[in-house]
């Protein structure tokens, strides 16, 4: 038998389903949705080996709808149209049953192929289920995202490996006939970065190297086995969250040289070079910030060169971003003063805007006190007035500290002359 292990203990109901209670569960939001019948077209977002595949399936199967499925590094523009013309003609114009039509991979379909889906999706001639790795809010056009829901699937957990593995021993119709003792799952859980597909695989590959029928796995066996396969950069695992880790750490740190290292190591491991720029752009708001602005517009034009330029070109690009960013002042003030705002609207909920800076553009709204007193600030010196910006009950709160460096000092002397003493400053 070739079919994989991964292919053979597929579920094919969502009892079988491992994982993502959150939309499988009794009260997630798709078993609610099959219940009722009415199922909306979809992205599943998430981590490589985490089921989209195998729920799109057993969402056709349990509504019984028909099924259609394209893959987006093998299929055009005509492939779309004519999966379509199948799938109306199959579903019909006049039924709640409309065909599924699956697409993996959908991030990897350029825009005409994806303006090709919405007449299709807006109509109901199909459901479509998107499946992507990649933040579908970059890699999805907003026309056909604003016709679908965005579900997210996480990566599975501890449990939920080690419930594929026993299932594995116990059900699959060649490993149950071997005696398996499966004394650690550690290194097996390590390697398999949360990715169930990858998991089964190294099972399987680790169970067919045995002759015997009598096997014991533990930790030990796992590295021993697969040895060879931990030094290569995955870009679907586990390596990839470590990697892109050490790369921005490098960059927090002011090193360089680490940062152009693990860059180095994402490239060669063919890393998506627009996931590097986007991290480039958060680490030059987050991690630097107003300690030198200048770093969000350069990280903006690099992200902007790499989508037009491609590889190899643009790791110059990246390069020159990240040893930038590394040798600028860090603050983190921005992204701490957000993260402060944040947590006091959650404490404090939706309090009301103070009646003097609300907008009154009717009569009735002035005449409620919309805007009185109001100080219009380049109408007083220095073009400032000082007011309460902020809701009364948390008045005075202060959410930004700037950092202790040259640009945001100069911050600090100007609110300091500004509020005089207000907010600390």
């Amino acid at each position: 038998m070739n079919e994989p292990l991964a292919e053979r203990l597929r579920p094919k109901t969502l009892k079988e389903y491992v994982s993502q209670k959150h939309l499988v569960g009794n009260n997630g939001a798709l078993t609610q949705s099959l219940k009722q019948g009415l199922i909306p077209s979809m992205i599943l977002w998430g981590p490589p080996g985490t089921g989209k595949t195998t729920l799109a399936n057993i969402i056709a199967t349990e509504s019984g709808r028909p099924f259609y499925t394209l893959s987006a590094i093998s299929s055009g523009v005509k492939d779309v149209r004519d999966v379509i013309e199948k799938a109306k003609q199959s579903g019909g114009l006049f039924t709640t049953k409309n065909p599924v039509l699956f697409i993996d991979e959908i991030h990897r379909f350029s825009k005409s192929q994806q303006d090709s889906l919405l007449q299709a999706v807006e109509k109901g001639w199909v459901t479509l289920i998107g499946a992507t790795t990649e933040n579908p809010s970059f890699e999805v056009i907003s026309a056909l995202l604003s016709r679908c829901q965005v579900y997210i699937l996480n990566a599975f957990d501890k449990d939920d490996l080690e419930t594929l593995l026993k299932r594995a021993i116990e059900k699959d119709e060649l490993i149950s006939k071997k005696n398996i003792s499966l004394e650690e799952t550690t290194a097996l859980l390590r390697l398999s970065g949360g990715d169930a597909r990858k998991l089964l695989n190294i099972f399987e590959l680790i169970i067919s190297s045995f002759e015997e029928d009598n096997i014991v796995i533990n930790d030990n066996v796992v590295l021993d086995k697969v040895q060879n396969n931990t030094v290569r950069y995955d870009k679907t695992g586990e390596q990839h969250y470590d990697i892109i880790s050490a790369f921005i750490k490098s960059i927090r740190g002011s090193d360089p040289n680490g940062a152009v290292y693990w860059l180095a190591r994402m490239i060669e491991g063919g890393e998506d070079l627009k996931f590097i720029a986007r991290r480039l752009l958060i680490a030059a708001s987050e991690d630097i910030g107003n300690a030198n602005p200048t770093a969000l517009v350069i990280a903006n034009n690099a992200f902007q060169a790499v989508s037009t330029i491609g590889y190899p070109e643009s790791r110059i690009i990246l390069s020159q971003c990240a040893t930038y960013l590394a040798c600028s002042p860090k603050s983190n003030a921005a992204y701490t003063a957000i993260n402060t705002a944040q947590q006091k609207v959650r404490e404090t909920g939706d309090l009301s805007v103070p009646l003097e800076i609300r907008n009154a553009p009717t009569k009735l709204m002035k005449e409620l006190g919309y805007g009185d007193n109001y100080k219009y600030a380049h109408n007083y010196e220095n073009n400032f007035a000082n007011q309460e910006f902020l809701p009364n009950e948390i008045k005075s709160t202060t959410f930004y500290e700037p950092g202790n460096n040259s640009r945001e000092n100069a911050q600090r002397e100007f609110l300091k002359q500004r509020w005089k003493g207000k907010y600390g400053y």
